[in-house]
């Protein structure tokens, strides 16, 4: 028969489950988990999607990415906007806002973290590291 002991929950309260928690939340960084196990790198996980250990730690994003794919939302906004995923230069993707007009974010724009939390959606915004030359537009 299991037993539950406070003794227990709170040594493993104490340990460094990799589990985000609220009072780390920094507007100025990303955090992400890292499997120990396998190294993979992950957003917002309780288990590793590769190997499933549940042994991750928590690290700070540099803060630079990549658009991966890019979609322009009319729902829900007074005015159009684009949800991005992201993929960050330490493997993992999120899926956030890259500021600028909605239709001229591509995939393969390179970008930077702008804010890690938007104050009324909760998500990282973006901003693009350089313009891209684009000759049709």
């Amino acid at each position: 028969m299991y037993h539950h002991s406070g003794s227990v929950a709170q040594q493993a309260a104490g340990s460094a489950s990799g589990v985000l928690e609220p009072k780390a939340a920094d507007t100025e960084a990303i955090l992400f988990q890292r499997c120990t196990w396998c190294g993979t790198a992950m957003y917002h996980r309780l288990l590793c999607p590769v190997c499933r250990g549940s042994d991750l730690r928590t690290e700070r994003s540099q803060g630079t990415g990549t658009v991966r794919h890019s979609t322009v939302v009319h729902r829900n906004s007074p005015a159009a906007r684009n949800v991005s995923l992201v993929e960050m230069a330490e493997g993992f993707v999120v899926r956030g806002r890259v500021m600028g007009p909605p239709i001229g974010i591509h995939s393969g724009d390179r970008v930077r973290l702008s804010t890690a939390k938007d104050p009324v959606r909760g998500e990282p915004v973006f901003q693009l590291v350089d313009e891209p030359y684009r000759a049709w537009t």
